[in-house]
């Protein structure tokens, strides 16, 4: 059906909108690329805007050598790494029990589950359990308490449920155990959904910034979250002994700060395509039973 001229002015004033709400949001970032890989004559005279001016990579080698930025890159990719799997086995094991009609006061349990969203232990009372669990500079911290997230068990608990009837009935015919139906039957059928929630702990779990300013002391220990805030906010970024004074005149401090911002956005932003076809799908399927 051919579209009306009031339908082709809603679409057309829709996509301006649209286009110029990304606009906003991936002009900034490009800019800070541009700044990341310009030189430093260029920078400070102000006339990088969305593309590098004298392309160079000196201020990723500092920002990698001269800094904490590496082994906190590696703590980032392990705590989220094991996070995510740590996540994801724990709402699995919480919402398929949930899913099932059979089991006993179902429904008190998820209305009980469903308050922790409303109503939270707190800040303060969560770390002095936190302490007196002997778990401060642990990334165990980290994991157990963003161990599941309420919200994610209900969308998996909802995709679930919406997996046919006649499939599981099928299995359990050919003598499934409820373990072998969720490993061999239900898992392999909800792909897209824990390739969303994956998506969901990973976010979570690489920006974590409260958390591990909370929890871990250890310099040595912090996540790249807060080893480039605190980058961010000092201006001797260039002032390390293991800089030549080539180096240090070749790189301006925003040049550092540019890169930092960008190591911390560009991983998830590399993941995010090879989710995003499992995404809307998981996310539409698992909102349609409460």
């Amino acid at each position: 059906m051919k579209a009306t001229r009031g339908e082709k002015i809603f679409y057309t004033v829709n996509y301006v909108l649209l286009a110029l709400i990304a606009l906003t949001c991936i002009l900034p970032f490009i800019h800070i690329i541009a700044l990341s890989l310009s030189d430093r004559s260029s920078v400070d005279s102000g006339h990088v805007f969305f593309w590098p001016v004298g392309l160079q990579f000196t201020a990723y080698k500092i920002f990698f050598l001269a800094s904490p930025a590496f082994n906190a890159f590696k703590n980032s990719i392990f705590i989220t790494v094991v996070g995510v799997v740590l996540s994801l086995l724990g709402t699995i094991l919480a919402a398929y029990p949930l899913s099932r009609s059979y089991l006993f006061a179902r429904r008190y349990l998820v209305l009980g589950m469903v308050f922790t969203m409303l109503f939270a232990g707190g800040l303060i009372p969560t770390y002095l359990v936190v302490k007196n669990m002997h778990l401060i500079d642990s990334y165990w911290s980290l994991w157990l308490t963003g161990f599941i997230s309420t919200y994610n068990m209900l969308l998996m608990k909802s995709y679930f449920e919406n997996i046919p009837y006649e499939v599981q009935e099928a299995a359990r015919i050919d003598g499934c155990s409820d373990t072998a139906l969720l490993i061999r039957v239900i898992l392999p059928l909800s792909l897209p959904m824990l390739a969303t929630l994956a998506l969901f702990y990973g976010i979570n779990y690489w920006n974590a910034f409260m958390s591990v300013l909370m929890y871990i002391n250890k310099s040595d220990m912090m996540n790249l979250t807060v080893v480039v805030q605190a980058m961010l906010q000092k201006n001797d970024l260039l002032n390390s002994p293991s800089l030549n004074t080539e180096e240090q005149a070749a790189v301006a401090t925003e040049m550092v700060k540019a890169v930092g911002v960008v190591v911390m956005v560009v991983p998830m932003l590399v993941i995010y395509p090879f989710l995003q076809k499992y995404f809307v799908k998981g996310v539409m399927l698992g909102s349609v039973k409460g």
